[in-house]
């Protein structure tokens, strides 16, 4: 790798520490000039890092700090001012920076009443995160800007969807075939390179082919013979894991030979399973933030498991819940009914949720597996459980921290 020259590594640091500068002045502290590129890139920095660098604009600074004297330069709270500066951030940075920068925006100078504009709506570069706070706020969004936030949640969803609908489906399919091979398939059931592999004594080299004594085939599936639940916690801190959760279940809702579920719940209920044809729907029927309260949720969902032993029940929640005991009594019911529970404290891409450890631990003492997933791992943890595989086996070979009995 190239090492950068010494006014290289001067510009790099004049970029990070900022400082007052006026058009044809040295910054201070560097004596380095800024381009005219590295003056668009240090005002936008500018404007959401220096103008309230302690949170929302006029909070205190915490003790021991000393603030520094705000730039002139600043968002402000007007959403064409945040629109021109979304704009201007989306010419000069790559999209992962732009998305960073897009939710620190949100975060530090209370922009959220904003998202509500169309202006600025258009600017936004969707990702999860955007998605999961546009959801949190679509009951105070006016009409206008609810048709917009649907478009930008929906751009999100058809991103998702082309890199994991696919997987999922692969996976899962493949689960359920393998789960019903006959050893006396029909014709169009015949798994021919199984079969090949299982008679490959009878070749015959005159004929140069296998006359296989034993067929291997996929059985005729029955209608819905598995389920599958999903039931998401949409508390607040659960809004990326929420948007990741709404688009596997309209996937597996897909799937003919799969009976699937997805309920929601804080401190109410809402089936949404008859929205799952559109996961936007999905996520628009979702109520992100309130409180946590499980227990009756899992009620719910006690009464859709016709086939317990043919059903796989995920819980995503991060356990932080206003009866806990109570929830781990119903899981351990539906463990002891044969239901294949799993608990999920996230389904995002951060990979290192917070979540309640001790009930985690009360739950794993069950036999329960819990542990965080990735979107990327989730497909194969879905084949894994509906072949009846051993979960935490799974997760450990992937590298994945389970929960533990005794651990909190």
């Amino acid at each position: 790798m190239t090492q950068p020259t010494p006014d290289e590594r001067l510009r790099r640091w004049r970029l990070l520490l900022g400082g007052p500068t006026r058009s044809g002045e040295l910054a201070d502290g560097t004596g380095c000039a800024l381009g005219e590129h590295d003056r668009r890139l240090d005002a936008a920095l500018a404007a959401l890092y220096d103008s309230a660098p302690f949170g929302v604009p006029g909070q205190a600074p915490p003790k021991g700090k000393k603030e520094k004297a705000p730039k002139s330069a600043g968002l402000g709270q007007s959403a064409p001012a945040v629109a021109a500066w979304l704009g201007e951030v989306r010419e000069l940075f790559p999209q992962s920076t732009v998305q960073i920068m897009q939710a620190d925006a949100v975060e530090k100078l209370g922009l959220q009443t904003l998202l509500l504009e169309p202006e600025l709506l258009n600017q936004i570069e969707p990702d999860v995160h955007m998605a999961g706070t546009l959801l949190s706020l679509k009951d105070a969004m006016p009409d206008h800007a609810k048709a917009l936030a649907r478009q930008v949640v929906g751009r999100v969803v058809s991103d998702l969807q082309a890199r994991l609908a696919e997987p999922l489906r692969s996976a899962v399919t493949g689960s359920l075939n393998r789960s019903q091979r006959s050893r006396r398939p029909r014709q169009n059931e015949v798994d021919w390179g199984r079969t090949l592999l299982k008679n490959l004594r009878t070749y015959d080299p005159e004929r140069r082919s296998v006359i296989p004594e034993r067929l291997v085939g996929y059985g005729r599936a029955r209608r819905k013979l598995k389920a599958v639940t999903l039931c998401l916690d949409q508390s607040g801190s659960m809004a990326s894991s929420v948007v990741y959760a709404g688009i596997f279940g309209a996937v597996l809702a897909s799937l003919p030979s799969l009976q699937t579920n997805v309920v929601v719940y804080d401190t109410g209920v809402v089936d949404l399973t008859e929205h799952l044809s559109d996961p936007v729907d999905v996520l628009f029927g979702v109520q992100l933030g309130g409180g946590t309260d499980t227990s009756p949720a899992l009620e719910y969902c006690k009464g859709l498991l016709h086939h317990p032993e043919e059903h796989t029940f995920v819980l995503i929640s991060d356990l932080y819940d206003s009866d806990g005991p109570q929830m781990i009594r119903r899981l351990r019911e539906f463990a002891e009914m044969g239901v294949r529970v799993i608990v999920l404290p996230a389904l995002d891409d951060d990979g290192t949720p917070s979540y309640h450890a001790e009930y985690a631990a009360q739950i794993a003492a069950l036999g329960i597996p819990v542990f965080a997933c990735t979107p990327d791992h989730f497909p194969d943890l879905m084949a894994a459980a509906l072949q009846g595989a051993d979960l935490n086996a799974w997760a450990a070979a992937r590298g994945i921290v389970t929960a533990r009995a005794g651990q909190s």
